[in-house]
């Protein structure tokens, strides 16, 4: 089967659209029809180069779509499934899934080296040449061979252009927020970065009764939309936020403070200690490169004051849960999701997108596929 897609073949170049073949689905894989692909930072990690990754890959790790056809032995889908992909795949037996940790699942281990669980990769270029797709989903095509571990069914009355948002970014911060930080009734919070994962962290904590929820950008737009979600202040620097948390909270400073920019400096790690007091907790979600070493604080006052910095990869949900019960929150009328597309693209428009993803004009941008 042919297909379009926008593939990354070099760091720091701009991605190709190009017709290529998908394989057809193993024991264990699905073939999905892509409707809809969210267009996250971390894609631009990979093109950047920040995440080493085989290239060449095809992006998009946010996906919806429909079950076109199964491999043998698949039991969660069925064709015609109306589905949302986890970038994060739940085999539900390995020691993480096991344990309740199933953003660690051993199966995410090749998510950068884009090839499925058998080996095999999904697409093939010209020649014969062997494409990865990113966290082995590539949403950036408009069809895909995957793992029937990376995707959940849900209702089909849902509409799948908003669903496809439950995939990375809406868990990824609410859950950073209810999940990761704990934010509990009367808290003050701190969210340092308000894009497309931020914003849901400001919609969790909300969510989660945060008294005092005080958002953070430099950026008037993505701070006037952090009120929308929730936010009670928006300041373009840590160093306001932290003059209210301490006010708040008669000048302890925040319970909480979640990093969510894209690019998670030292700086940033610093501002935020400093901003919050005892007993505090600072969640990192956002990224840096691998080999960056961004965590340098004082351990007697991390001792003494009893905080905590901690990492969260998909905001600690389970995908196989949690995703649906995101959606039956939107369903409910309880969570955002409309409001958060700024903007849709076609495929062609991918680099426009990211664009103006990286100029901070949109929250989340939205690939519409042609079929």
């Amino acid at each position: 089967m042919k297909t379009k897609a926008a593939v990354v073949r070099e760091v720091g170049k701009p991605m190709e659209i190009e017709e290529l073949e998908v394989v057809a689905p193993g024991p264990g894989q699905v073939l999905v029809r892509f409707l809809y692909a969210g267009m996250c930072h971390s894609d631009v990690h990979i093109q950047h180069g920040d995440l080493p990754a085989r290239l060449p890959m095809v992006m998009g790790h946010e996906g919806a779509g429909v079950i076109e056809e199964v491999g043998p032995g698949v039991t969660r889908v069925a064709v015609g499934d109306h589905i949302v992909c986890s970038f994060i795949p739940s085999c539900g037996t390995c020691h993480w899934c096991s344990t309740g940790q199933q953003p660690m699942c051993d199966m995410g281990a090749t998510i950068l080296e884009g090839y499925l669980p058998d080996g095999r990769f999904p697409l093939q270029g010209k020649g014969g040449e062997d494409i990865g797709t990113m966290c082995m989903l590539g949403t950036f095509s408009q069809y895909g061979t995957v793992s029937e571990k990376s995707v959940v069914k849900i209702a089909e009355h849902l509409p799948m252009d908003k669903a496809v948002l439950v995939g990375c970014g809406v868990p990824t911060g609410w859950g950073a927020a209810v999940n990761a930080a704990n934010v509990r009734p009367g808290d003050t919070v701190i969210v340092a970065g308000i894009g497309g994962i931020g914003s849901n962290a400001v919609q969790g904590a909300r969510m989660a009764g945060a008294k005092n929820l005080i958002a953070v950008d430099p950026l008037e737009n993505k701070r006037d939309f952090a009120k929308k979600m929730g936010a009670t202040h928006a300041f373009a620097t840590m160093a306001e936020a932290a003059d209210v948390a301490k006010a708040d909270t008669n000048g302890n400073g925040a319970h909480h403070a979640i990093l969510t920019a894209g690019l998670v400096t030292e700086e940033l790690i610093d501002e935020a200690f400093d901003a919050t007091g005892k007993g505090s907790t600072i969640v990192i979600v956002g990224q840096n490169t691998l080999a960056e070493r961004s965590v340098h604080v004082p351990g007697a006052i991390m001792t003494l004051y009893k905080k905590t910095i901690k990492g969260t990869n998909f905001g600690d949900c389970n995908p196989m849960t949690d995703i649906n019960r995101l959606l039956g929150m939107y369903d409910a009328g309880d969570l955002i999701l409309d409001e958060l597309i700024t903007r849709t693209y076609t495929l062609e428009e991918v680099n426009q997108g990211y664009d103006d993803l990286l100029a901070g004009k949109n929250i989340r941008g939205v690939i519409v596929h042609e079929h």
